[in-house]
């Protein structure tokens, strides 16, 4: 095969989800199509401008992040995010109107992981600095995620902040059969009253 386009392949084959069927795909397209190819070089060399909020670690491109520096966002709560593109999906719900905090991942003894590989003095400051008065944690209900949940409370609880957690339960649209007893067992103890 071509040097360069066995080269391509083997970049989009390290990409998360894609196999190499797939880029493939992707790669005759874009011989195809040599305009997409230009945009999507383009866009890949813009991610050079992409850096971490220094208050949030959100990805901003200069300085604090577009919801660190919005004056309308609820100052005094916190919701904690593992990373960056987890933000998003809470955004697109409406729902919260505060600001955020990203760990940077979640503790995990088997990968090496602590919670000193993770930003949490810094949000330990930003609770004492910015008066916060809720914690809310936004962490993979799994494993890992309990950890790190347990970690935070005690780190957070001796400041006199508020901690919450996002409810776990059946997800809308499904049937109970299809929930396994964790689930099940969660949303029986996060029930809200009506």
């Amino acid at each position: 095969m071509i040097e360069p386009l066995e080269e391509l392949l083997a970049a989009l084959s390290r990409l998360p989800g894609i196999g190499r069927r797939s880029a493939e795909r992707i790669a005759f397209f874009l011989l195809a199509k040599p305009e997409e190819g230009k945009r999507l070089a383009a866009a890949l060399a813009g991610l050079d401008r992409i850096t971490r909020c220094p208050q949030c670690g959100n990805f901003a491109t200069d300085g604090p992040c577009a919801i660190c520096r919005d004056p309308k966002r609820e100052g005094t709560t916190i919701c904690v995010v593992a990373r960056p593109w987890e933000i998003p999906h809470l955004e697109k719900t409406g729902e919260y109107r505060g600001r955020y905090h990203v760990l940077g991942g979640l503790v995990s003894p088997g990968q090496g992981i602590g919670p000193e590989d993770l930003a949490v003095e810094s949000l330990v400051e930003r609770v004492k600095q910015e008066a916060i008065r809720e914690v809310i944690l936004a962490l993979e209900p799994k494993l890992e995620g309990d950890l790190t949940a347990m970690y935070l409370l005690r780190a957070l609880k001796p400041l006199g902040v508020a901690v919450s957690q996002l409810a776990h339960g059946i997800p809308v649209g499904r049937d109970l059969e299809s929930a396994d007893e964790l689930t099940l067992g969660r949303a029986l103890k996060g029930r809200t009253p009506l």
